[in-house]
């Protein structure tokens, strides 16, 4: 007796049961797949329906990052009144003064130190603290919290929590240090002042790489770290061989972003550190802009170092996507 199955025609190009299977497919639901492809597919009642959701989000994007990026690349070529009575077109001379000054230089290799420091410590921290907390069974919860509190924290408070741990009359990590013989003094020793910056920098910046860690860690499947164990008994070649892979989209992820809060986020914390202190204080490339422009009144110099400073973000965040992420394996 011949199945209905059999009855159904092959589709062109196609015999067999894989050709019955097809053709059955076109004859009863030809535009199955067409039809899956169409509701995965979101429907607009009108072409300009979509832009008209994202028009909130882009005008702010306008007018809190490209206006302000435009009038800073015009007012680099300008030589401006700081009472705004007039400027004077003076070409590139700004970026030619900036990039042959030598405390700028400076300010950009203690910028480069500084930002490698504050994410490689930060970010090994913070992975550290997530495995910790990831084989933590009783108190978990506590453990975890106590970790993530000090994200909540702004700043300008950091860097004020900071200075009372680096005073030098009640400051436990100065009283510590001088055990070893080591005097601090923040805002007087150039080095000690570095020191405490980054300190309090790395302090602020590690919960939130531990929240993400954990939640990498967390999102690995038992049956993989089963596997693992039992093909190496070795915990630490276990974690860079099977574990570390599968938490480098998240370690790329706060790569950059470990990256843009040394350059930009810790202005807060070196304000409060450098305020009101000696001059030989060390400071970074952002810190600067704010200093020439807002005490030192010049306006055209400071925005031709924003400019320089936007250039180089630019520029390592193409390294990073370009370079870096070609080891990223996402699946």
């Amino acid at each position: 007796m011949t199945s209905g199955t059999e009855l159904l025609p092959a589709p062109r190009g196609g015999t067999g049961t894989d050709g019955r299977r097809f053709g059955a497919l076109r004859l009863f639901g030809g535009k199955a797949k067409g039809s899956e492809e169409a509701a995965k597919r979101v429907q607009f009642s009108s072409p300009y329906l979509p832009y008209l959701f994202l028009a909130p989000q882009l005008a702010i994007i306008f007018v809190f990052f490209y206006w302000p990026s435009i009038q800073a690349i015009q007012s680099s070529f300008y030589l401006e009144d700081p009472f705004g009575f007039g400027s004077t077109f003076v070409g590139m001379t700004n970026y030619t003064d900036v990039l042959k000054s030598g405390e700028y230089l400076g300010i950009a290799r203690f910028t480069a130190i500084f930002t490698t420091l504050v994410t490689f410590f930060a970010l090994s921290i913070g992975l550290l603290l997530a495995v910790k907390a990831d084989g933590v069974i009783r108190g978990n919860t506590t453990y975890k919290m106590l970790l993530i509190w000090v994200y909540a924290i702004a700043p300008p408070v950091a860097g004020l929590i900071g200075m009372m741990f680096f005073d030098q009359h009640i400051g436990p990590i100065v009283e510590l240090a001088g055990w070893f013989g080591w005097d601090i003094k923040v805002g007087l020793n150039y080095f000690d002042t570095a020191f405490s910056m980054i300190v309090v920098s790395v302090w602020k910046q590690i919960p939130y790489n531990f929240i993400f860690f954990l939640s990498g860690l967390q999102g690995i499947p038992v049956a993989v770290r089963e596997a693992a164990a039992i093909d190496c008994r070795s915990g630490f070649r276990r974690f860079w061989t099977v574990i570390l892979p599968l938490l480098a989209p998240t370690a790329f992820f706060l790569l950059i972003i470990n990256v843009t809060y040394a350059l930009f986020d810790t202005f807060g914390v070196i304000d409060v550190m450098v305020k009101d202190k000696a001059a030989n204080n060390p400071i970074t490339l952002v810190y600067k802009v704010y200093m020439d422009g807002f005490r030192g009144n010049d306006l055209g110099g400071s925005s031709a170092q924003s400019v320089i400073l936007m250039l180089i973000v630019f520029v390592l965040t193409i390294f990073q996507f370009r370079f870096i992420e070609r080891r990223v394996h996402y699946n």
